[in-house]
């Protein structure tokens, strides 16, 4: 037996130096390596481990009037209600319901409904693009606007174009119809002579014009919005603020709401100087607080400096949530925010506004360009 141990040992010997024999168990630190190696960019969902205060608002310090929302609830009666106690109970006294193609019904259908409660929505209308061809567009999408605001409408949106023209428009999309057509020119300066403001919306984050790569910083919304600027008649980035500048320039008299900082969050040096150029020109801040509130100082100095230019608006439905989150932002100073249904995967803090900047953006410059479009 001690002879048969003794030829087993140099056996095992072998079997260990050439690797045969059982391995050990991975480590907990490379076990951790491999499962992190597995997470998806898309599944990023971290959760703040911070001991920090956390402010919570329920309701906006001072009057709310929010310039961007749609007809989310198809004219609904009954949620109808329910949107008016969501807007009671978080201090918004006031909603304009932008009209589009895909969000909401008809228009003559959003002023039935909303009118059931006076003086708490009003209604915008869209340009209407039909037989654009024709030689008599101009002066028909002229007459439209004028049944429109005889029916109601204060104001004329939310016109988009991401590089592809007006594609949100009502009964017809304006698609290739940019600007900076010929034919829109009477009908924008037809817009300011009868004082209706244009909400639009010029392009998208700068982020969905660039290269899908790891290089680009907001790389999952850039991906799910990217715009094709190799399809034909498509404006890229600066062609589209081009088109927006010369029109705005070239129609002093006309009010243009620039939908979601002009989507120039990346450059607001870019974005002050267009403001300086165009008096005629505000931004609403709507549906970009995942943009604005990942850079809070920039931000915070923006809004300090244009606070006489800058609109508060939504465009992320009607939820109490939704609105208390961007009071949270606007009022506090709060840090290392997640809020993962804007998409990205960074966190926020507030930008702590103080209350002559927050009055304007709440309510003061929304009163101001409904009363200065008084005709």
């Amino acid at each position: 037996m001690l002879n048969m141990k003794r030829l087993m040992f140099p056996l095992l010997v072998a079997l260990l130096v050439c690797g045969c024999a059982p391995k050990s168990q991975p480590t907990a630190i490379e076990v951790a390596r491999a499962e992190a190696s597995q997470i998806l960019l898309k599944d990023f969902a971290p959760v703040s481990i911070f001991n920090i205060p956390e402010t919570f608002v329920q309701k906006g310090k001072f009057e709310v009037i929010d310039f961007h929302s749609h007809d989310y609830i198809n004219c609904d009666l009954e949620q109808l209600a329910e949107r008016v106690a969501i807007m009671d109970k978080c201090g918004v006294s006031h909603v304009h319901v932008l009209h589009c193609e895909w969000i909401g019904m008809p228009f003559e259908d959003a002023i039935k409904a909303y009118s059931n409660y006076p003086g708490r929505f009003s209604v915008w209308c869209s340009i209407d693009y039909s037989d654009f061809e024709a030689d008599d567009w101009t002066e028909r999408a002229i007459a439209h606007l004028d049944r429109c605001k005889a029916m109601g409408a204060v104001g004329i949106g939310e016109m988009v174009d991401k590089g592809h023209g007006d594609t949100y428009a009502r009964p017809v999309p304006g698609k290739g119809i940019h600007l900076d057509h010929p034919k829109m020119q009477a009908v924008l300066e037809h817009a300011g002579r009868i004082g209706m403001p244009i909400s639009i919306h010029m392009a998208e984050p700068i982020w969905m014009y660039e290269e899908i790569s790891p290089k680009n910083d907001g790389l999952m919304n850039g991906a799910y919005w990217k715009i094709d600027v190799t399809e034909e008649g498509c404006y890229d980035f600066d062609e589209i603020m081009e088109c927006f500048v010369n029109a705005a320039k070239a129609h002093p008299q006309t009010t243009f709401v620039a939908c979601h900082y002009l989507n120039m969050t990346h450059d607001y040096e870019r974005l002050g100087a267009i403001l300086d150029e165009c008096p005629n020109v505000y931004v609403d801040l709507s549906g970009r607080l995942g943009e604005s509130a990942v850079i809070p100082r920039a931000t915070a100095r923006f809004f300090n400096k244009y606070a006489d230019r800058i609109l508060y608006g939504t465009d992320n439905g009607i939820s109490e949530d939704m609105y208390t989150f961007s009071f949270r932002i606007l009022e506090t100073d709060d840090e290392h925010i997640y809020h993962h249904s804007f998409g990205y995967h960074w966190s926020y803090s507030g930008l702590d506004l103080s209350d002559d900047v927050l009055r304007k953006v709440y309510n003061e410059n929304a009163k101001r360009i409904m009363k200065l479009n008084e005709r």
